[in-house]
């Protein structure tokens, strides 16, 4: 690989979308091999390539679809407890590793450090929650006795399962559905964004340290054309797709007619309201965490703010004074809170949403004077809070994938309720509230997946994640994600 071919890929990938992009490799027939056939992940931290890897071919793409055929005819023999002492295993295996992946998953996408190992702790956490879950999720399930009759129905593995994980939080975005597929008795095919592919070689190292029979867990590095051939291919009995709506939908597509499982898990451009009763010193921090964590890089990011307006100008005033403590900086330096955004292309989608909602009257209260970073040719962005919104201005509508939200005044809670359900999209929303009896009654009344009083961006492992709307369909985490991951059979006994 020539230094002018790593120029003009690096350049490429930074400015464009991955659609366009591989379109313009099709259209230029570009001569280079790693425009074609290679993938390079462009750190956001300083835009140099910081790995590069080879596309499977063809031929090797068939490998490893065969190997997860076979390797599940004997992995789905063993017995759920032989299968969870070696998902345990490997997962302690993985965390031996904590530190390196970590630094690793920084360098790939830009979290600051001081944040990217706890994504590994949470993998850990909720992969030990589905290990104690999987034994009653998977249990048989007896309908009442009847004389001469034994009746049953047992959950059976899919088979070779397909997993497309996003980069913005590559562990926790597949962990669901690869620890409850692998529980199950399926074998996993693991592909994850160009962004992040080592997060799925280590993974699979892991795995194949702790003694995992081979084939049981593999990953794929592809194309987006091969990338679409393996979802259309014989051997994969299911699919889960994490990443954006746009994309999700297009999978839908690639899928019709196929009659397997498809589990969707899609964008958000997710609300929180804040009623008058609220604690607001705890909410501000809370709501801030919620839009700006990850530089405000996640699918159930807050995005809308609903404020009831006696204490609408009290929230606006202090959440400058939070938004002002954050970092923009290198995501190495320890002392970091913002890094940069995933791409120069993400981030200048999101200050596009910033501009057209000022060009119809928003205002912005953060100085971007006080973020020398934050340059437009830069993926590094300040933070920024947008006032005087409303519905008609882009930050109310599309994901802006970025660290910045609007902020509304409402009257009422039936008004708040009306304006978090005008949305495309329901994955998941937020109350801040004194009032539990207030929180579960408005509740009730709002379209998304998932609803949480005073707190927002938080994933509970003990609870289904779902989306309505745009934001997906199908259920992972919890026992009810054990049901997505496999397949019922009736057993109906006549006894003589």
């Amino acid at each position: 690989m020539t230094s002018w071919e790593v120029w003009i890929n690096s350049l490429l990938i930074g400015i464009l979308s991955p659609k366009v992009y591989q379109e313009v490799v099709r259209v230029l027939h570009y001569p280079g091999r790693i425009m074609l056939k290679d993938i390079s992940t462009i750190s956001p931290i300083d835009g140099s390539v910081f790995v590069t890897r080879h596309c499977a071919t063809t031929s090797e793409v068939q490998a490893v679809l065969s190997k997860a055929t076979f390797a599940q005819k004997k992995w789905c023999q063993l017995s759920l407890g032989e299968r969870s002492a070696h998902v345990q295993h490997a997962v302690e295996v993985l965390m031996e590793s904590k530190g390196g992946i970590a630094e690793e998953i920084t360098r790939q996408m830009g979290r600051p450090i001081c944040f990217s190992p706890n994504e590994l702790t949470l993998f850990e956490e909720r992969a030990q929650h589905l290990i104690a879950l999987a034994p009653a999720a998977l249990a048989d399930v007896l309908p009442a006795p009847v004389q001469g009759l034994q009746r049953l129905m047992r959950r059976e593995p899919h088979g070779v399962v397909f997993i497309i994980a996003p980069w913005n939080f590559p562990l926790l975005t597949c962990v669901n559905s690869l620890i409850t597929a692998l529980l199950a008795g399926n074998t996993v095919i693991l592909r994850h964004s160009s962004q992040t592919p080592l997060v799925s070689e280590r993974l699979v190292e892991a795995f194949h340290e702790a003694g995992v029979p081979e084939g049981v867990l593999q990953y794929v590095h592809t194309t987006h054309a091969d990338t679409r051939l393996i979802m259309k291919a014989p051997e994969v009995d299911y699919l889960c797709f994490i990443g954006s709506s746009g994309s999700g939908l297009m999978v839908e597509q690639i899928e019709l007619g196929r009659c397997i499982g498809v589990g969707l898990e899609l964008s958000g451009v997710d609300p929180a309201y804040v009623r008058a009763d609220a604690d607001m010193e705890k909410t501000v921090d809370a709501v801030l965490e919620g839009a700006f964590f990850n530089s405000g890089q996640s699918c159930s990011g807050v995005q809308r703010v609903y404020v009831q307006r006696p204490r609408y100008q009290e929230f606006l005033d202090r959440a400058v004074v939070v938004a002002n403590k954050y970092v923009l900086g290198n995501p190495l330096d320890k002392s970091t809170t913002l890094g940069p955004l995933v791409r120069l292309s993400a981030a200048t989608m999101a200050r596009e949403i910033v501009g057209q909602s000022m060009s119809m009257g928003a205002k912005t209260l953060i100085s971007n004077s006080k973020y020398p970073l934050d340059s437009i040719d830069t993926p590094y962005m300040a933070p920024q809070i947008l006032a005087d919104v409303d519905h008609s201005m882009n930050i109310m509508k599309e994901d802006c994938f970025g660290p910045v939200f609007g902020v509304m005044p409402v009257d009422t809670d039936a008004e708040a309720i009306a304006l978090m359900n005008d949305s495309d999209y329901g994955l998941s929303a937020s109350v801040f509230t004194q009032d539990a009896a207030a929180a579960m009654k408005i509740g009730a009344q709002i379209q998304t997946g998932s609803f949480l009083m005073n707190r927002c961006d938080y994933h509970d492992p003990a609870l289904a994640w779902s989306g309505v709307k745009q934001s997906g369909r199908g259920v992972s985490s919890s026992a009810l994600g054990f049901a997505q991951l496999t397949r019922v059979k009736s057993y109906h006994l006549r006894l003589w």
